[in-house]
């Protein structure tokens, strides 16, 4: 390969690049929580475009939920958790519904505390670890951010934490819903602070 083709391939692949990067959209429009539906009034809040949320030790999951539903979408997330107690837990909701007369609601989750980095968990469906990272796959910074990229499209589903793959799983039972809102988790337990930014969202076809 030639230099000016070399360089019309990096030159290629930038735009790819730049042009995937122009399809993602903010998630909500940076400021107010009016594109959200609030579980909990006063947990919630936003700072400089940082989505904030603050539990006292709740008794029960708290869920800051999208009012749009998605299907096949690729999101990026950029989040930290402030977890004194080191048994805090949260996580992003997709694919979701409400549960009637509860707080929670049900769907999948990109999980993220203790044991469950890097997780998908189904929440008030079939409660359990749906996949996981294989032992020491994972790359995590428990004091500062970290990234979460979720991709559903179809019954395909990917979780990458800070660059590592650690879901790759394909649903394979019938009847499970493929499109639903997005939510950010504050789960019952300890006192905990989570933050969340730059929520990036591509909607795929």
């Amino acid at each position: 390969m030639t230099r000016r083709s070399l360089i019309g391939g990096f030159a290629a692949s930038g735009l790819m690049r730049a042009v995937a990067a122009g399809k993602r959209k903010p998630l909500f429009n940076g400021k107010n929580l009016a594109e959200w539906i609030v579980d909990t009034p006063g947990l919630w809040r936003l700072e400089k475009g940082v989505i904030i949320g603050v539990s006292p030790g709740l008794k029960y999951n708290d869920f800051l939920r999208t009012r749009k539903s998605y299907g096949n979408f690729e999101l990026h997330a950029t989040f930290r958790m402030t977890d004194a107690s080191g048994k805090g837990n949260s996580g992003i909701q997709f694919r979701s519904k409400p549960m009637e007369g509860s707080h929670e609601v049900i769907g999948y989750q990109a999980d993220m505390g203790q044991q469950y980095w890097g997780c998908l968990y189904d929440e008030s469906r079939r409660k359990k670890v749906l996949a996981g990272p294989a032992e020491g796959k994972l790359k995590l910074n428990k004091d500062g951010w970290n990234e979460y990229v979720v991709r559903a499209e179809g019954p395909h589903i990917t979780l990458d934490l800070n660059g590592v793959r650690t879901v790759d799983y394909t649903e394979a039972e019938a009847g499970i819903e493929q499109a639903g809102f997005i939510a950010l988790q504050l789960h019952g337990g300890p006192p905990l602070e989570m933050h969340f930014k730059n929520l990036l969202i591509e909607e795929l076809a």
